[in-house]
């Protein structure tokens, strides 16, 4: 499911280090709140991973032994060990293990290049992660958790009818 345009093009819109802050923030609680994310990646930590989203003007780079995250638009020449792009949505699914990443590349909905076993190391890595974005994300908003929380939801089970 690609990102409607009136949800996209306002993101493209926003200037790069809001969405930097934004992404670091949202990265860092990721990071307390799963704090063995990255354990299994042995040798692999070293490497850099870079997501692209099919429906947004931006990539975000992940170099999990800095347990660093740096945005910039898809244009800029960002190099990487592994790459993954895809729709956000679909990247988002398989950041929690929803779907199944080697169906949505043969269905040519991801594309992955680069590193594939630094790749394969990070996607088993997340699927023991436990990763619930809307869970995670109502943690992050204090008072407003609950309303984050059901949001998201939402979003998510809206999202997943058209993946799965």
């Amino acid at each position: 499911m690609i990102l409607p345009k009136a949800i996209s093009q306002p993101i493209n819109r926003l200037p790069l280090p809001i969405i930097q802050q934004g992404a670091k923030l949202v990265f860092n609680q990721m990071l307390r709140q799963h704090p063995a994310l990255f354990d299994r990646l042995g040798d692999h930590a070293t490497k850099s991973f870079r997501f692209t989203p099919a429906d947004l003007n931006l990539s975000f780079l992940i170099v999990p032994a800095r347990r660093s995250i740096t945005v910039s638009r898809k244009s800029a020449r960002m190099p990487a060990d592994a790459s993954a792009g895809g729709p956000l949505l679909t990247l988002l699914a398989l950041l929690e293990g929803r779907i199944d990443g080697d169906a949505m590349f043969f269905a040519r909905s991801l594309s992955i290049s680069g590193d594939m076993e630094a790749m394969l190391a990070l996607r088993n890595a997340l699927d023991d992660s436990g990763f619930d974005l809307p869970r995670d994300l109502g943690k992050v908003a204090g008072p407003l958790a609950p309303l984050v929380t059901r949001l998201a939801e939402m979003v998510r089970q809206r999202a997943l009818v058209g993946l799965v």
